[in-house]
């Protein structure tokens, strides 16, 4: 088993997760409000706090940017998988919760 299986929410071992990546929940929107993001994102030109849902997030919380190049790096590079998205959007928006607490700067 991958040491990031057991790994802590938020724990690096978990962010950086080499499991097999799945496909968006349908309905769930956790990582389009949980996490604060530091970039200009159209619309919200100086990012957004932890938290607060994107304003690229459509009413069925779908990305609105996915695909585009527009949408921020650090969106890209935040996958679905079985350790964040866990079975259900609590689970997620716990799972993102604890990874924003444990990257916050000092």
């Amino acid at each position: 088993m991958s040491p990031a299986l057991n790994a802590e929410p938020g724990s690096v071992a978990a962010a950086t997760s080499t499991s097999t990546p799945r496909a968006c929940r349908p309905r769930c929107g956790a990582c389009c409000i949980a996490p604060s993001i530091t970039s200009p994102i159209p619309g919200m030109p100086h990012g957004k706090p932890a938290g607060v849902p994107c304003i690229q997030l459509d009413e069925d919380l779908r990305c609105r940017l996915f695909g585009r190049p527009e949408r921020p790096a650090f969106c890209g590079g935040l996958q679905p998988s079985p350790e964040m998205c866990g079975d259900d959007p609590v689970h997620a928006m716990r799972w993102l919760g604890h990874l924003e607490t444990a990257t916050r700067p000092a």
